[in-house]
């Protein structure tokens, strides 16, 4: 008898400690477990693009990773579904679009006017939807070894407490009393994250995007095949979209919150004006977008945060994907590592390493972003005039979104790009101190027809 218990208290206590004891060289030791309770490496919360490319970066790399959504697979996102080059060549080795359509084409006009087609002999991006696209980046994670739980709903993370059996666990609590052991934890669940919560994430920036998918004829489709639309809109710093994919349209605006009458209006209007309002569509959604502060943190002891749960997108166009992606692999590589830590400092040594890779590289493009948003709130029709009649900011265009370079290698590597950013800048600080609430309205006109 004496014999039996002192086993079962053995096993229990292998259990807890299983990561713990297990050699960072050997995948299969990690893997000791029992009734008890399982400890996974990494634990990640939320199936889209972020946290799938969490959890594939961490289970490639042999760990027990745990990847947790709370609605069922497949499911709707409100998204324009544009995969631009950074954003295909984030994704695992062997994934294969379910492309709707691929663009050669861009029709730019500002507030409807000013209508001018720009053409690519190369692709220039391609167009997905969400819930085929979400769903296959789940499948690559599964394949690589990370399990799936839909369903549930994290109520909130825990480092200190009754729950957390030693300092190098996190428990995640779910809705309904389950809790589940990890040691480390990707946050990936989105703009109203509960994770970020946690973490402490600051934002900047939030923005209202209002979307309509409509199934056309196929007489419609065909106007559109290869072609967008973006139209820079009357609201500072708005623009909407028109996304072809095969027989239905993505029709989408995005502004400042705040401004809910005035985007809905624009949106009506915008579909309307595009002859489109004689046809239902089939999903209407809206969502909101935010960006992070400077100075916003990326972790809090062993828990990360990545994607939109951490504020990360481009901040002038909202684009969100390629963020989602790259972030999602770099905290599911450090994951890994906070995971394999064996004490507080040296996981927050690889926090930190984590969160400069994402400053040095997203943090970068943000911060350019940032700056022409600023100048695109009051001068729109500078920028359509630039991207319609200035090869050079055409050629920049392609080359961002077919993945040769990025708004952070043109301001550093192209002289060019760097004068005019700085000569923006310098234009908004002179007419800064004379705008006023009466004056921006007429700024923004006089921009409109530049």
């Amino acid at each position: 008898m004496r014999g039996t218990v002192r086993q079962r208290f053995d096993r229990e206590q292998q259990t807890i400690v299983s990561s713990e004891n297990s050699s960072a060289d050997d995948p299969s030791a990690d893997g000791v477990q029992d009734d008890v309770q399982r400890v996974w490496d990494v634990v990640v919360v939320g199936a889209g693009p972020a946290g799938a490319s969490a959890a594939y970066a961490a289970a490639v790399a042999g760990r027990r990773v745990l990847l947790l959504e709370k609605a069922e697979l497949p499911r709707y996102k409100t998204c324009g579904g544009g995969i631009i080059g950074p954003s295909r060549d984030s994704l695992p080795p062997g994934f294969e679009l379910p492309f709707r359509d691929r663009v050669h084409a861009v029709t730019f006009s500002n507030n409807g006017r000013f209508t001018r087609t720009r053409r690519s002999k190369q692709m220039l991006f391609g167009l997905i939807n969400r819930p085929e696209f979400d769903q296959q980046l789940v499948e690559h994670a599964q394949k690589a070894g990370a399990e799936l739980r839909t369903g549930v709903t994290v109520q909130r993370v825990e480092q200190h407490g009754s729950a957390v059996p030693d300092r190098r666990t996190v428990a995640v609590v779910l809705q309904g009393g389950e809790t589940l052991l990890a040691r480390a934890v990707v946050g990936a669940d989105g703009s109203a994250s509960r994770i970020g919560a946690h973490v402490g994430v600051k934002l900047d920036q939030v923005d209202l995007g209002l979307e309509a998918e409509i199934p056309v004829p196929e007489t419609v489709a065909e106007d559109w095949q290869g072609r967008v639309l973006i139209d820079w809109g009357p609201i500072p710093g708005s623009y909407g979209w028109v996304f072809p994919k095969g027989d239905t349209l993505t029709v989408g605006v995005i502004s400042a919150r705040g401004e809910g009458a005035a985007t809905k209006r624009y949106l009506e209007e915008f579909i309307g004006r595009l002859g489109l309002a004689g046809f239902e569509p089939s999903i209407s959604s809206g969502h909101l977008t935010r960006c992070r502060a400077d100075d916003s943190p990326l972790s809090r002891g062993r828990v990360l945060v990545c994607g939109d749960a951490a504020g990360l997108l481009e901040p002038w166009t909202r684009e969100g994907i390629s963020f989602a992606l790259r972030s999602g692999r770099l905290a599911g590589e450090w994951a890994v590592r906070i995971a394999e830590a064996h004490d507080a400092v040296d996981a927050r040594r690889q926090a930190l390493n984590y969160a400069f890779a994402i400053k040095a590289g997203l943090g970068v493009e943000m911060s350019v972003g940032r700056r022409l948003l600023t100048v695109f709130e009051r001068r729109p029709g500078l920028f359509h005039a630039a991207l319609t009649g200035f090869r050079p900011a055409w050629n920049a265009f392609k080359g961002i979104t077919q993945g040769s370079t990025s708004l952070g290698e043109l301001v550093r590597t192209h002289p060019m790009a760097q004068r005019a950013l700085t000569a923006l800048d310098r234009r908004q600080a002179d007419t800064e101190p004379a705008a006023t609430p009466e004056s921006a309205p007429a700024t923004e006109t006089e921009g409109a027809g530049s």
